[in-house]
């Protein structure tokens, strides 16, 4: 029976097994609800040594070859001990996870004998046009007597575990590194010597990416983690600008109907994976990034950075994965519309339902370089307008891209002792082409943080992303040099977050990608990112040295839509003896969140005279009907302010974000949340303009509700308060989200959430005796 050991994490346990990393033979614990300490069912052990006289019993008036009536695929069992039991398509079909066995039961039509029947496993890759056993897409087992050993990790293995008359009970074991993907299974039955027949599972069997196993690639040893990253099916989002961060809930939706059918299609039809790569997560990942936007390969999604969305669904509307997977599913085509927390929320969907632990990240003031330059450059004309044509750079109020766990086999060990291994940063949302198509990374977080921008894949962009300088430049013509402004090298990257581990909270992250700002750290690994860079911009000379006077823009941080405002520049004469004039003018437009302007809101000039040591203040106040009409979906500005001290060759530019807050939905429960009984739930919106609001929809999605309910709301009065009331079955007992979109002309892009305890019914709390004690068991089935 072979010796050899390996550790094998099942169950959130860490236990020392067999190689075939069995985990029938241990005690099972689920890995979700409340009440995980307390439920341990057990699996009762089969018979490891085969009854003898029962494998000798035959239907000696028979000579026919052995037939397979039907196959038992103990779906609740193996559903359940690979952590699929939540997938919709768990009713219809074996998904099981890549280095972990499954049980079958073959029930044949006379009894089995082993000494004149034979019987193999044949199983391939269902896409694959011609599999090949040297591909790993076409796999033979005969399986071996006995489940003690199935095997190398790196190899499929079988093995009977009970045979009784006509059934036959056996484990099969995929490799850790087969190909994820749809498998056809076939069951070939031999009478010695004579013909032999054949036996098609007539159900779809889905190996995925296994997280649990030590072996997989993807293994992620943290049991939280695993119930945040994979298990989850609801996250946050967040969006705003970096002085006003906001949380949106998004329903991944990983576990609903047509989500797992349509996820493992993208690896073949849009990501154009070879069936014999679907294994390499570091392939997937970088084909997901591509298939997920539609640029290059008509994949899921189509984006628009404009404020037209005719044709489609604004980005905005969207509340989760699932509706676009579902229409991508049953369409083939494009999914209009969306932008970078689409890009990231389907991703991330895609990547849990395959088995590949992912989260979403969210990085404030991000640099879109579009030179490889690793700064990002702002030239400004004589009249303090920013030129959009040589002004190709761009800083996105915030960008979201996504992370996924793996090892880096294909890169070693950097300097310094340095391992790529754990979190890499991929992108699906079409920036910039890498090796002709749109998509970014897999990139290695620690590579980015370390400056080694040339490692694959996108090193460079992710840094500069995070850790570019802001270089203004005073541009006076095509033949004219150059002056530099100002230079700002605390502007890009902030608050880098992703939410927390099994709280609905932020995590702030920013000390992963990148080493403290001002610190010895943080500058030398960005002159050692400049030196790989091969990028040569000419710098032609600085600004004149100037420092007795100094500009600074204020703003109020928490500004309600509906609301005036005030933007504030305060400049101070530092001078002893010298009086100064600066003249100059503050600006404020409304804009995309991608930093680009959409419309003036308002200007303003100025000219100030400065007595020795004095401060003045400029104040420009900008009321709601300066930018109700102007006001983008996202609600953001753009505020910056030029001037010049005069007699003097210094000039002043800065430029900065802000967003105006929206009110959040509200929920309420009228009475018990009960596992599949009925409550009333009641969703609030108040309105924070000065208008009437017309024309509303409220979008409301969850754990049991199929398609999403909507509500038209005709119109809330000014001071008013709209409200809509349904029932809610919640589908199992632990915890849920329920999560809210309102819409409409006057006020867009308000949403709202609530997380929850569902207590189990009566009839789900058993009562279980052991000894002298009698525990109480909860029956849960729910993803924390």
């Amino acid at each position: 029976m072979g010796n050899k050991f390996s550790s094998y994490d099942i169950s959130d346990k860490v236990v020392q097994s067999k190689t075939c990393c069995c985990s029938y033979m241990e005690k099972w614990c689920p890995p979700w609800g409340p009440h995980e300490d307390a439920y341990e069912p057990t699996i009762t052990p089969k018979n490891e040594k085969l009854n003898q006289s029962s494998r000798e019993q035959t239907d000696s008036g028979s000579n026919a070859v052995l037939r397979v009536i039907s196959v038992d695929l103990y779906r609740e069992e193996n559903h359940d001990e690979h952590h699929t039991d939540h997938f919709f398509a768990a009713n219809d079909s074996l998904i099981v996870r890549r280095g972990e066995p499954f049980r079958l039961r073959l029930n044949f039509d006379r009894a089995f004998s082993p000494s004149r029947d034979a019987i193999s496993f044949i199983f391939t890759v269902a896409d694959d046009k011609k599999p090949n056993p040297g591909h790993g897409t076409l796999i033979g087992l005969v399986p071996r007597d006995g489940i003690d050993f199935l095997g190398d990790p790196l190899e499929w293995g079988a093995g009977i575990e009970e045979h009784e008359a006509n059934t036959l009970t056996v484990l099969i074991k995929p490799a850790a590194t087969c190909p994820v993907a749809e498998w056809k299974m076939d069951i070939d039955t031999k009478l010695m010597g004579d013909g032999s027949k054949s036996f098609s599972l007539p159900v779809p069997m889905y190996v995925l990416f296994n997280p649990w196993c030590r072996d997989d690639q993807v293994y992620m040893p943290d049991r939280e983690q695993r119930k945040e990253y994979v298990m989850h099916d609801t996250t946050l989002i967040w969006r705003g600008s970096y002085n006003r961060l906001r949380p949106s809930v998004w329903k991944l939706g990983q576990f609903e109907r047509h989500v797992l059918e349509c996820s493992i299609k993208l690896l073949g039809t849009v990501g154009r994976i070879p069936p014999a790569y679907r294994g390499d997560p570091i392939r997937v990942a970088r084909a997901l990034s591509a298939a997920v936007n539609s640029v290059d390969d008509d994949g899921v999604l189509m984006g628009n950075w404009t404020e037209d969305f005719s044709g489609g669904i604004a980005p905005t509307k969207w509340i989760g994965s699932t509706e676009i997977l579902q229409q991508f599913y049953k369409t083939q085509k494009p999914v209009k519309f969306a932008q970078c927390w689409n890009f990231a929320g389907v991703l991330t969907t895609v990547a849990r339902t395959l088995g590949i632990p992912s989260r979403i990240i969210t990085c404030y003031s991000s640099a879109h370089d579009t030179q490889a330059s690793l700064t990002v450059d702002i030239f400004i004309d004589q009249n303090n307008k920013k030129l959009d044509a040589e002004t190709t750079d761009s800083i996105w109020n915030y960008h979201v891209w996504n992370e996924v766990w793996m090892t880096r086999p294909d890169l070693g060990v950097g300097q310094n002792g340095i391992t790529y291994d754990g979190w890499q940063a991929v992108d699906a949302t079409p920036q910039e082409a890498s090796d002709n198509m749109y998509r970014l990374g897999p990139a290695p977080v620690a590579a980015v943080k370390n400056g080694e921008i040339l490692r694959p894949f996108d090193c460079g962009f992710v840094y500069a992303e995070v850790n570019a300088d802001k270089v203004y430049w005073r541009y006076n013509g095509p033949f004219q040099p150059i002056k530099l402004l100002r230079k700002d090298t605390l502007a890009i990257g902030h608050y880098i977050s992703t939410k927390a581990v099994l709280k609905w909270e932020r995590e702030d992250i920013t000390d992963s990608y990148k080493y403290a700002e001002k610190s010895d750290e943080e500058r030398n690994v960005t002159l050692k990112a400049l030196k790989q860079s091969r990028h040569a911009f000419s710098r032609y000379y600085l600004n004149d040295t100037f420092n007795e006077v100094e500009f600074e823009m204020q703003l109020k941080d928490d500004i309600k839509v509906g609301e005036s405002f005030a933007i504030v520049l305060s400049v101070t004469n530092k001078s002893k003896e010298k009086t100064y004039t600066a003249v100059g003018q503050l600006n404020c437009e409304s804009a995309l969140y991608t930093g680009i302007s959409n419309e003036a809101v308002k200007a303003m000039p100025f000219e100030i005279v400065l007595e020795p040591e004095t401060t003045e203040f400029v104040r420009m106040p900008v009321e709601f009907e300066d930018y109700f009409k102007k006001l983008s979906a996202q609600a953001t500005f753009n505020i910056s302010c030029a001037a010049k001290v005069r007699d003097t060759d210094y000039e002043y530019y800065a430029m900065d974000d802000f967003r105006v807050r929206k009110p959040d939905i509200k929920f309420k429960f009228q009475g018990d949340i009960v596992s599949r009984q009925p409550v009333d739930v009641i969703v609030r919106l108040s309105n924070p303009l000065p208008i009437p609001v017309r024309k509303g929809i409220f979008h409301i999605e969850g754990p049991g509700i199929e398609k999403p309910l909507r509500f038209k709301i005709a119109e809330i009065p000014v001071g008013g308060t709209a409200a809509s009331t349904f029932k809610y079955i919640p589908p199992y007992a632990g915890r849920g989200t329920l999560l809210a979109k309102f819409s409409s002309k006057e006020l867009d892009d308000v949403d709202g959430y609530v997380h929850y305890e569902i207590k189990p019914r009566p009839e789900d709390i058993l009562m279980n005796g052991h000894r002298n004690s009698r525990t109480t068991i909860v029956r849960t089935d729910v993803i924390p």
